[in-house]
């Protein structure tokens, strides 16, 4: 099969009934008129599928407490603290939180500013496949991935958020593409370019960013020209820029002694090293008992471990539309390119692109320990690169022999009946698309099979367009329903999905403390219906308590489960009341009113959201703290980090997370606080609601907590709700769930 773009053409039998194809008219080098023009407008709907009412969307307020922070402190912007006063920090390296921090303090805090750097990223990561594609098999080929990979439901969702995910995808994409061009080339610079990418992606996301390499490896080594004494030069030389670009922030986190650091959130040490090897680490892969990365059986937000994960009922939907024609594509580009020379530049493509989607793929289907929806988008760009390269070496085959006449049609088959199934799932959604798949996809088929022969090109090519629309309606859907729809973002910023509902990512076996959520796969009182945004997979599962002891979440009323953002959120049909509410006949959702809410925006425990994760808490709380503050240096410690940014982030002032996250870390302890309160450094703890104590496993939300607590309530004077609260009742403070607020101070440790 030869091309236009392809370096090393090979010759393959011509059908008899299809004539060979002329020779190019055009230079090589000389892109069609349409090129672009698409490339400019996949990038123009990809910025308003990524940017379209993103003030009103909910960021994660994990992250967004921890960019303010860097606003306010270079020691935090270095170490990413969650707080200014560096208490501690986040559970990841923190490159993305630098970034977005960089133009927070150039541009000021706020959504926009926070997320034009994750934007911008997106897209680049858009027009990077594009090139690298195009250099392969034509501007086809780099069309129609640019095209999947922009209109990936997950990947909408993912960079609509301030998770380090974009960024993550972006470093490695360049990466790959830096790897081909040095394989391809024979040049040394682009493949430390590439070493350098895969570090920084290592500082964004730990693990995550060195899944693909065993396939940049396995393609240098299979593809390169050089002798192998040189081969193995410049892969040492790699070796050591990926070294350095992947640990230098451990290294000086180590350097740093411990007394004046904070401590590194997701460790059990308080060190990075435990970081990398444990909760962010191999834990995420092979579960087990840790500090909450792991986690046994691989349950929770994506269901059960296994290989047929991408399918099931919550991530189906995010990811796997085109799985199963990126999968015939890669066999089929292979075997296309038969006994082609180890150098094909084609080949190397499916051996770097088919690597990327085969290491992601099994790594995510199996993981036992922490498994988010969103993880899923890294998948993306191979997927998107194998459906745009292999599936136009797959037209040409079907043009060309008549022993490759049924691969294609199979393989758009295939995708229409899957399209069909996914639809079908989300009962009552846009009921009229799937038979429009359907008709779609036989009409594309058949015409596939009759045209394919003769003088009909045009012909064919509506057919093979119709056949890809088809393919391309139901990911499109459930992309526009993140921007555009009332469907899309399961639990707002924090564990964001697209798209209806159709499976809960909660309740399996042994799902460990988890990010956009609750350890061990907990659930939320009162209430028996799913939560989130509008049910969507990855929210609240309805009824029962939060894991671990812990209390029921702040500001609830009669059944109205809290969502982040300004939607609306489900409706659960329990009782429960949680703790600091005022009762009434619904709760509040953070940043946004449930229907039937009567009180304030934000929650009396410290629970808040706001548009774009930017909080929510009590107001008369606040000023309460702030009034009494006598100088401390943080305005109050609460149980976890979800809690504390909320706080801050309304606020506007440091708060201490004393467990992280999970409420697992052996951040405080009771010599801490004692510390802490001598040095009239802090004054207020809020133990019990506000999602509080006993939210964790094992190590600080255990013994730790409960030690804590046990000295507040014995040494600390507890603040009745009265003193702060103006609308507070006897029957919000008469609860055992009810929130406790303690004032310390020096005299109080003896």
């Amino acid at each position: 099969m030869t091309s236009a773009t392809d370096p090393h053409p090979h010759t393959e039998p011509a059908s008899a009934d299809w004539p060979p194809p002329a020779p190019p008219t055009a230079p090589p080098d000389r892109a069609p008129r349409w090129s672009l023009p698409a490339l400019v407008a996949i990038l123009v709907l990809a910025a308003v599928l990524y940017a379209w009412n993103l003030s009103g969307s909910s960021m994660n307020t994990f992250y967004s407490g921890a960019i303010w922070a860097g606003t306010k402190s270079w020691k935090a912007w270095f170490f990413g603290s969650l707080d200014p006063g560096n208490f501690l920090t986040v559970d990841k390296p923190p490159f993305a939180l630098m970034v977005m921090g960089l133009s927070c303090r150039v541009f000021g805090f706020g959504t926009w500013q926070m997320m034009a750097p994750q934007i911008g990223a997106a897209l680049a990561t858009i027009w990077i496949l594009h090139s690298s594609v195009k250099r392969v098999w034509g501007h086809v080929a780099a069309t129609v991935a640019a095209l999947v990979l922009a209109l990936t439901p997950i990947t909408v969702a993912i960079n609509r958020d301030n998770n380090p995910d974009t960024l993550l995808v972006f470093l490695m994409v360049a990466g790959a593409a830096l790897a081909l061009r040095a394989t391809r080339d024979e040049r040394l610079l682009p493949l430390l370019g590439s070493a350098a990418c895969f570090g920084l992606a290592f500082n964004t996301k730990l693990l995550a960013g060195w899944i693909a390499l065993p396939a940049v490896f396995a393609l240098y080594v299979y593809a390169s020209k050089a002798p192998w004494a040189r081969r193995i030069v410049n892969l040492l030389l790699a070796a050591v820029v990926l070294a350095v670009s992947s640990f230098w922030w451990a290294i000086a986190v180590s350097l740093v002694p411990a007394a004046d650091r904070p401590y590194i959130g997701g460790s059990t040490d308080g060190s990075a090293w435990d970081l990398i090897m444990g909760y962010d680490g191999l834990g995420r892969v092979f579960g087990g008992e840790g500090n909450g990365g792991g986690g046994g059986g691989g349950g929770g937000f994506s269901g059960s471990a296994g290989l047929g994960r991408m399918f099931n009922d919550i991530l189906g939907g995010q990811i796997s539309w085109l799985l199963p024609f990126s999968a015939i594509a890669l066999v089929g580009g292979l075997v296309l390119c038969g006994r082609a020379p180890r150098t094909d530049l084609k080949r190397m493509a499916l051996v770097l692109w088919g690597g990327w989607t085969v290491l992601h793929y099994v790594i995510f289907a199996t993981a036992q320990g922490t498994m988010h929806p969103y993880y899923t988008t890294a998948l993306a760009p191979g997927i998107a690169a194998l459906c745009g390269g292999g599936g136009v070496m797959l037209l040409d085959a079907l043009r060309r022999d008549r022993r490759w006449a049924w691969v294609l049609p199979v393989a758009f088959g295939v995708t229409g009946i899957w399209a069909i199934v996914l639809l079908r799932r989300a009962s009552g959604w846009n009921t009229w698309l799937w038979p429009v798949v359907g008709v779609l996809t036989v009409a594309g088929i058949v015409g596939m099979l009759v045209l394919r022969s003769g003088n009909r090109a045009r012909l064919l090519t509506a057919s093979v367009a119709a056949a890809a629309v088809a393919a391309l309606a139901g990911p499109t859907a459930y992309a526009a329903s993140e921007p555009f729809g009332s469907t899309g973002g399961g639990m707002g910023g924090t564990n964001p999905t697209a798209g209806p509902t159709t499976g809960s990512g909660f309740g399996g076996p042994g799902g460990g403390g988890n990010r956009g959520g609750f350890p061990g796969g907990g659930e939320l009182p009162g209430g028996t219906g799913q939560s989130g945004r509008n049910g969507q997979a990855g929210g609240f599962p309805g009824g029962g308590e939060m894991p671990g002891g812990g209390q029921a979440m702040p500001g609830g009323g009669t059944g109205e489960l809290p969502q982040q953002g300004n939607g609306t959120g489900s409706t659960g049909t329990g009782t429960g009341q949680a703790p600091g509410s005022t009762g009434g006949t619904g709760g509040t959702a953070p940043g946004g009113t449930a229907p039937g809410a009567t009180g304030e925006a934000g929650q009396r425990g410290g629970m808040g959201g706001g548009p774009g994760g930017m909080g929510g808490a009590d107001s008369e709380l606040i000023a309460y703290l702030k009034k009494h503050r006598d100088g401390a240096k943080w305005l109050l410690a609460v149980s976890n980090s979800q809690s504390s940014a909320q706080i801050e982030l309304s606020a506007r002032e440091p708060v201490i997370s004393m467990w992280g996250f999970t409420g697992s870390d052996n951040a405080m302890t009771v010599a801490r606080l004692k510390e802490l309160v001598k040095k009239g450094e802090l004054h207020y703890v809020q133990i019990g609601g506000g999602m509080g104590g006993g939210m964790g496993g094992p190590g600080g939300g255990g013994n730790l907590s409960t030690e804590v607590s046990n000295w507040v309530k014995k040494h600390g004077t507890a603040v009745k709700e009265s003193a702060y609260s103006k609308s507070s009742t006897s029957s919000s403070t008469s609860g055992t769930n009810s929130s406790s607020l303690y004032r310390l101070d020096p005299s109080d440790v003896g």
